[in-house]
């Protein structure tokens, strides 16, 4: 870390710090590796947990004035933290406050950004609400989930979202309908710029809860066959037009391929495991190996699916 002098952090915190809540966290060089499913990565420049929407905005306004980077980071997953941290503001929404879940009168349900997705689907469950299946074994929250547009078993997020409340990174609040949002696979548009504060989602319908329960089950039983037990970031990669990218990497022998302590999974060759106390060097290199292999043996150029948080894949493909 070392592209903002620290002068501007310093300032940026003793400009905030009287204005924030007793609860909401604020701190510098907060390790982020521990924070994410992968295990790795270095410190956060400054590292926040904003109370309220209140706080939340004065973070935004603040580092935005100031010109000082933001990034959000929920449950950690489909994200690699470099190992010598993130050089920004990083923001989680973990407070128990940001993680509502409020069946409305006119059917919808309000949940908020630091909702995980596991909770969300036992509640929605519980409550006889469908269509939330499908969320259950994704490791995130609401924001990450809206950010993402994140998927599995044939459903994405945005396919059970009605309207979405965000704040700007300069930290003014809008709401936006589904229609009005730009959405396509593993992408929203308007969150690249932006904060979810939550959203209210529109069940499939209702339903028996036990009904739920068991398609969640199904679900459950069918990723704990096809998806590796060890930390991992998710799918490395981007499915190639017309294939899988674990089909591919997987023809191209790289399962149980290896540097350091980054593996790629022996159980689903689009995921590297962090078999034995790997860092993110590792997993960088094993990255550019299974490219090279890819690149060489079949003419694809694989693009990373998971975000390398604070950074920019090209600068280290």
């Amino acid at each position: 870390m070392n592209a903002i002098a620290q002068d501007s952090w310093s300032a940026f915190l003793a400009a905030v710090r009287p204005l924030l809540g007793a609860t909401t966290k604020l701190v510098e060089r907060e390790l982020l590796g521990p924070k994410t499913t992968m295990r790795v990565g270095g410190p956060a420049r400054v590292y926040a947990e904003p109370a309220n929407e209140a706080d939340l905005a004065t973070l935004l306004a603040a580092a935005h004035a100031r010109g000082l980077p933001v990034f959000m980071l929920g449950r950690g997953s489909n994200l690699v933290v470099p190992d010598e941290g993130v050089d920004g503001l990083v923001i989680s929404l973990t407070h128990p406050d940001w993680q509502t879940f409020e069946p409305q009168p006119d059917g919808r349900v309000w949940v908020g950004a630091g909702l995980r997705l596991k909770n969300l689907c036992g509640l929605a469950a519980k409550a006889g609400l469908s269509g939330f299946e499908f969320m259950e074994g994704i490791p995130a929250s609401v924001g990450g989930a809206l950010r993402m547009n994140a998927g599995a078993m044939g459903g994405w997020t945005f396919d059970v979202v009605d309207e979405v409340h965000l704040l700007t990174l300069a930290g003014a609040k809008r709401v936006l309908k589904k229609a009005a949002m730009h959405v396509d696979y593993r992408h929203c548009a308007e969150l690249e710029t932006a904060v979810a504060l939550g959203a209210f989602l529109a069940p499939r319908q209702h339903a028996d809860a036990a009904a739920i329960k068991q398609q969640i089950e199904t679900y459950t039983k069918k990723r704990q066959e096809s998806q590796p037990r060890e930390p991992s970031a998710g799918c490395i990669f981007k499915n190639p037009p017309g294939t899988s990218a674990g089909k591919v990497i997987d023809e191209c022998g790289l399962k149980g391929e290896r540097i350091g302590g980054a593996e790629v999974s022996r159980v689903h060759a689009n995921f590297i495991v962090n078999r034995d106390h790997a860092t993110a060097a590792d997993i960088l290199a094993l990255v550019r190996v299974i490219r090279a292999r890819v690149k060489a043996a079949r003419g694809i150029d694989l693009e990373p699916e998971v975000m390398l948080f604070g950074s920019d894949w090209r600068k280290v493909l």
